[in-house]
């Protein structure tokens, strides 16, 4: 098994994807595009495609060129079956590569929060063997509307589309699923200026949030990674 995974912004780390992805023995090729890596311009030599988030917003293309290609590549990898996992910006643009229409700072979460399933995730291969509500971590400011056709899978408060599928295996997530406590730790200390203006109070609730929410969340989280990559 050989996956394709496309980092949109530096530092933000492979997860519980990348632990799903190693007890599976996948062999993975990481491309930069945002540091000037190319893309393939077809599946040839790859069995899934991985796209994670960034501090962008899923319309910029004139800072990041590469996005319209790699929406080329969502659609072809789609179009083929084969399975596609888009997390954060990467869900956002499945969402565009397919129709949606993104809305910009519209939607602002940040911390673990709780997402809630839809009836359709219950016969879902990747959802389905979930509780009807947990903790996972957020992190946006955007979000969007769904693709024509897309099944709506997962969704909150703040943001009514937080997960869904198209077609059989191209799965968008707007939040961190595969952002354990160890890798939000991470993310606090390389990002701290930032997500200081989001939440100034965050290095003081961080870990008394981690204790009351990170167990389950990570336990949810690896549970999704695994039954995405046997999707595969």
């Amino acid at each position: 098994m050989r996956v394709l995974i496309v980092e949109n912004y530096d530092g933000t780390g492979l997860g519980q994807v990348g632990a799903a992805l190693a007890e599976a023995n996948a062999e993975i090729d990481l491309r930069r595009p945002y540091l000037g890596d190319t893309l393939p311009t077809d599946t040839t030599g790859h069995d899934a495609l991985v796209m994670f988030g960034g501090g962008q917003n899923a319309l910029a293309d004139d800072a990041y060129p590469y996005f319209p290609d790699l929406m080329k590549l969502i659609r072809t990898f789609t179009d083929r079956q084969q399975a596609v996992l888009g997390i954060c910006l990467g869900s956002q643009l499945i969402a565009r590569a397919f129709g949606g229409e993104n809305h910009i700072g519209t939607a602002r979460e940040f911390g673990w929060q709780k997402v809630s399933l839809a009836p359709e995730a219950k016969a879902d291969a990747v959802l389905g063997g979930l509780p009807a509500s947990f903790p996972t971590f957020q992190w946006h400011d955007d979000t969007f509307s769904l693709p024509e056709g897309a099944v709506r899978l997962a969704g909150n408060a703040v943001a009514e589309n937080q997960a869904f599928r198209v077609g059989r295996a191209t799965y968008g997530f707007q939040f961190h699923f595969e952002a354990d406590r160890a890798l939000v730790r991470q993310w606090s200390a390389k990002f701290g200026d930032l997500i200081a203006q989001k939440r100034p109070d965050w290095t003081e609730t961080m870990e008394a949030d981690a204790a009351s929410f990170g167990a389950d969340a990570d336990e949810r989280g690896i549970a999704i990674a695994r039954a995405w990559v046997a999707a595969i």
